[in-house]
């Protein structure tokens, strides 16, 4: 197997501690349809049921008066003496009226989705991590950031147990910008949640993948924007909210060294996920136009002839002669009688002008209008 690029483990940005090989997951290809389509349907297995009351707008003895009163047939509220008396009901065009298709809470809430497809999303959105320009096009502030993936050594974790600590651990490896961001964008909710308990919102800031558990989870879950979660439990919800790659993610040296054995390799199955591995590209090398111009393919070609387009000019038989015996080969013989009968009319004229000079009256010759004389005229 050919060596992978080295990843830096950092303690602070200014210089990484060691290094570590770059787990194969992070050179799967980012299939940005698969990352979508799972995190719409998984996204649908957190919420809960909910409809009307199946009484709503039926909870009156109402009847239809009937035809004959000039008035609709929709169901009238019974008695008198009130404003009530004679109101539609039960109609949803009514006032107190039922809705049109009252929620049921038998809908169908949630979505199965396949387990391998799931999988191949998180391999598609933790490769896409590790690419600066799709964290940054997320909206993600990374500039600073020594490294992507970002590795945090453990020890340096380990001994956080106050938020304090935690943020001044961020600011020395430069991704407090991000929390900073986070902070700013801070507002309160449009629409009615803000007093459904969700009053305000903000963007999302970097999650921290750890493998195991430390005091640094209380001190990190505080800081607004920071989510955690553990290595074995990775999801596309937190790995690519919103079903958009590029998430911003910190990775703790163990969780980081697990990744391959939960993943698998191109060679080599995964240990916790039966029978997968990180899928393959259908091409390793993308810029098709490199491929089918390089030696090694355009050697293997055939000369193709040069073909000249040859565009015919469509001409107009009615002018052109030639175009018109081609389609019609009898036009030609036409064109002869033509030219004769014109050439004998004209000599005909002449030699009447001449006759009438030298005062010689000439009979008119009367012609015949039959086959025979078309056919002797023709030939």
């Amino acid at each position: 197997m050919t060596a992978r690029p080295l990843v830096g483990i950092y303690s602070s940005a200014s210089k990484a501690d060691s290094h570590i090989a770059l787990p194969a997951v992070f050179s799967a290809p980012i299939r940005s349809d698969i990352v979508a389509e799972v995190h719409t349907n998984l996204n649908k297995n957190r919420r809960q049921p909910y409809a009307v009351s199946k009484y709503a707008g039926h909870q009156s003895s109402a009847e239809s008066w009937g035809t004959g009163r000039a008035v609709s047939r929709i169901p009238r509220v019974p008695g008198g003496g009130t404003h009530r008396s004679g109101q539609g009901a039960f109609g949803n065009m009514c006032r107190g009226g039922r809705m049109f298709a009252p929620t049921k809470v038998w809908r169908r809430w949630h979505r199965r989705v396949n387990v391998n497809e799931k999988r191949t999303a998180c391999c598609s959105a933790l490769a896409a991590s590790a690419l600066t320009s799709l964290v940054l096009a997320r909206g993600h502030s990374v500039d600073t950031v020594p490294e992507l993936p970002l590795v945090v050594e453990n020890k340096a974790l380990q001994t956080l147990d106050k938020t304090s600590k935690a943020v001044t651990l961020l600011k020395s490896l430069n991704a407090y910008e991000d929390i900073s961001r986070v902070i700013d964008s801070q507002k309160i909710r449009v629409g009615v949640g803000k007093s459904r308990n969700r009053r305000y919102v903000q963007r999302r800031g970097p999650l921290v993948v750890y493998g195991e558990k430390g005091p640094f989870l209380k001190a990190l879950r505080n800081i607004p924007g920071v989510e955690l979660t553990n290595v074995n439990k990775l999801s596309v919800l937190s790995l690519a909210p919103g079903g958009h790659l590029g998430r911003f993610i910190i990775f703790t040296k163990d969780a980081f060294q697990k990744l391959d054995k939960i993943f698998g390799t191109l060679g080599k199955d995964s240990v916790t996920k039966k029978g997968f591995r990180i899928p393959r590209a259908v091409l390793t090398n993308a810029d098709v136009g490199r491929i089918i111009n390089s030696d090694e393919v355009q050697s293997k070609l055939r000369r193709a002839k040069p073909r000249t387009a040859v565009f015919k000019r469509k001409k107009n038989p009615y002018r052109n002669i030639e175009f018109a015996v081609k389609l019609n080969p009898y036009t030609k013989t036409l064109k002869r009688a033509r030219i004769l009968a014109a050439q004998k009319s004209k000599a005909a004229k002449v030699a009447a002008a001449e006759a009438k000079k030298k005062g010689v009256k000439t009979p008119k010759k009367k012609i015949p209008n039959n086959a025979s004389f078309k056919k002797r005229l023709l030939a």
